[in-house]
């Protein structure tokens, strides 16, 4: 075909905007005086219809209320924190400050011990700890930040990915809170919110030229990322359910949040002589060694915190400075854990529940 191949200039919207591809020209005369050439609106970052997330945000809520009719204050306790609600009432601040259950009832209802799992083969328990909350301040910790960055990452990326990336992401937090923490009891969905914020992280870095303010935004992330992960070094959280949930969402979101370069998506667009002579690939090299150094990472590591786990190993053994990651001592606050009283602590925190260490009794006391 005589005269020149036709160049096909793009105009990327950020994601804080609309998310189509527009050609700048959308029209134009071919070489040969045939019809003319047109380039249609390319729309392809699809927006999905975020559902998942609220179920899940439903789901948690259901599954408290289900807990506290479990739990039945008037039925185990002398004295509960709003009466008038009968057996749906809280626990005695000074067993609950987080007003919600025992920690008998969340331990019945599936909480994260370490001992049953390894012992009395009760796996499930890295799952269902996640759906549990320790009280209504952590409920409504949890599920406002879920809301906040589930909805954005389910809109634009589908329920599909972002229900595994959040299911696996929490498994990975309570895999890595097991290996350390023996003695206490966890819940919360923490470890699979900071998941979600790893993803955002290694979704920017994967994607990276998408994106028109990278710096901005990769700024802004560190930022939020390095407060939440220094709030777990108070006592009482368990910030090794944070570290794993962020080390596994980081990884899932090479994976899992993956997308084409502008280059492969603007020739399917494009007339055949355009496409034919600027073929490119779908994906970026870069992107490309990501996913699979971050898939083989993903089932190193799980497979080989699993073995490690069913095994009882315990972490600390072997890493004698790992304990100052979920707490540092200070002389405003010991890392023990006797009871002590309990406060949110801000973004998705997932909280011990711990036990007398001197004896298995079951008047366990409940803290943050």
């Amino acid at each position: 075909m005589a005269g020149s191949v036709p160049e096909i200039q793009i105009q990327v919207n950020s994601k804080k905007g609309g998310n189509s591809i527009h050609p700048v020209e959308p029209a134009r005369t071919s070489a040969g005086g045939g019809p003319p050439v047109v380039y249609r609106e390319i729309k392809h970052f699809k927006k999905w219809f975020p559902w998942l997330i609220p179920s899940f945000v439903i789901a948690n809520v259901v599954t408290f209320l289900v807990t506290m009719y479990v739990n039945n204050c008037p039925h185990n306790s002398v004295s509960c924190v709003a009466g008038f609600l009968g057996r749906f009432s809280f626990q005695p601040f000074s067993e609950n400050p987080l007003l919600g259950p025992s920690s008998n009832t969340l331990e019945k209802m599936g909480a994260l011990d370490v001992n049953k799992v390894v012992h009395e083969h009760e796996g499930w328990r890295l799952i269902t700890c996640m759906w549990l909350h320790g009280g209504v301040f952590h409920l409504l910790a949890n599920m406002l930040s879920l809301i906040v960055i589930g909805i954005r990452l389910e809109r634009e990326f589908g329920f599909v990915r972002i229900g595994l990336l959040y299911i696996i992401a929490g498994l990975g937090g309570s895999l890595f809170s097991a290996l350390f923490i023996k003695s206490n009891i966890s819940v919360g969905a923490s470890g699979a919110l900071f998941g979600l914020l790893g993803s955002m992280l290694s979704e920017l870095i994967i994607n990276w030229t998408i994106y028109a303010n990278k710096l901005t935004v990769l700024v802004t992330l560190v930022v939020i990322i390095v407060i939440n992960l220094a709030v777990g070094i108070l006592p009482h959280v368990d910030n090794f359910a944070h570290i794993g949930g962020f080390m596994s969402g980081f990884l899932l979101g090479f994976v899992f949040l993956i997308r084409p370069q502008f280059g492969w998506v603007s020739q399917r667009y494009a007339s055949s002589a355009y496409s034919s002579t600027s073929a490119k690939p779908k994906f970026k090299l870069y992107q490309m060694v990501l996913w699979v150094i971050s898939l083989i990472l993903l089932i190193i590591g799980f497979t080989g915190g699993l073995v490690m786990l069913l095994r009882g190993v315990d972490l600390n053994d072997h890493c004698s400075w790992c304990h100052y990651m979920s707490c540092v001592p200070t002389s405003r606050w010991s890392c023990n854990t006797e009871p002590v009283s309990c406060m949110n602590l801000g973004w998705g925190c997932k909280f011990e529940l711990h036990f007398p260490i001197r004896s298995c009794s079951l008047s366990k006391q409940i803290t943050s």
